[in-house]
């Protein structure tokens, strides 16, 4: 119960990777925000319930500055104070570069990483007047290699790991880490909804130990750099990714 009395606030939450790292907080004790897009942020809440915390949950859009801080706000409200932020909301529409369009440019960076801002920045200062606090930004391994058709995503993804190292910075006089996580290929219902079994298993020959990533890898990852135990961990990047990036 590393988490106990511990209230973490986990974007993007209402399935696949969101999903498993609120579940995971949870069962080690965490009050937990979720906040997603999706109606199903409403059917995850009660799952998490069963665990037996305090769960609140908001349907959102990231992008929308009132939307963030009317959850930050409602979390305060009912908790009084965010422990733990991971900021794990992001998409990744296909497209090759010749043919996107500024607006499809726009969507990924303003989901992706102005996203990760609003909510960084509505939640740092009640950080900092707790003098306590664990952000983990979940980047991708789309930020250290390059993708095609994915341009914009790569781009968001690495813009938020050069967030995170100047960040950490600044906010680590104040007893509060910033961490990025890179998962590698992971099964999620997002990557089974687009991926063929043609791919999939190409993909699974790419990486060295054998199988595709399960959500559960990454949340453990998130749940050590939210823990105490890694209180002298600020800055990094954690590559979460079979060895993908190794060859």
């Amino acid at each position: 119960m590393r988490f106990s009395g511990k209230v973490a606030l986990v974007t993007g939450s209402a399935m696949g990777i969101g999903r498993e790292i609120a579940y995971r907080l949870a069962s080690e004790g965490a009050n937990i925000v979720l906040f997603d897009l999706s109606d199903k942020v409403f059917e995850t809440a009660e799952e998490i319930r069963k665990l037996g915390v305090k769960v609140l949950a908001f349907k959102g859009d990231v992008t929308n500055k009132q939307d963030v801080e009317k959850a930050v706000s409602e979390t305060l409200k009912n908790f009084g104070k965010i422990d733990i932020l991971v900021n794990n909301a992001g998409i990744y529409p296909f497209k090759p570069f010749l043919e996107m369009t500024e607006e499809e440019w726009d969507k990924v960076m303003n989901v992706n990483v102005k996203g990760t801002f609003y909510f960084t920045k509505a939640v740092a200062p009640i950080m900092v007047k707790n003098n306590y606090g664990r952000i983990i930004n979940i980047s991708s391994i789309a930020a250290i290699v390059g993708f095609p058709a994915l341009t914009h995503y790569c781009a968001s993804k690495a813009a938020i790991v050069g967030f995170t190292r100047a960040l950490a910075l600044e906010l680590a006089r104040f007893n509060i880490t910033v961490n990025a996580v890179a998962p590698g290929p992971i099964e999620t219902p997002g990557t089974k909804a687009i991926i063929t079994p043609q791919a999939l298993e190409a993909t699974v020959k790419a990486i060295p130990v054998g199988r595709m990533g399960l959500p559960s890898d990454i949340a453990a990852v998130v749940a050590f750099l939210a823990s105490d135990e890694a209180s002298f961990i600020t800055g990094a990047l954690i590559v979460a990714d079979g060895g993908y990036t190794a060859q």
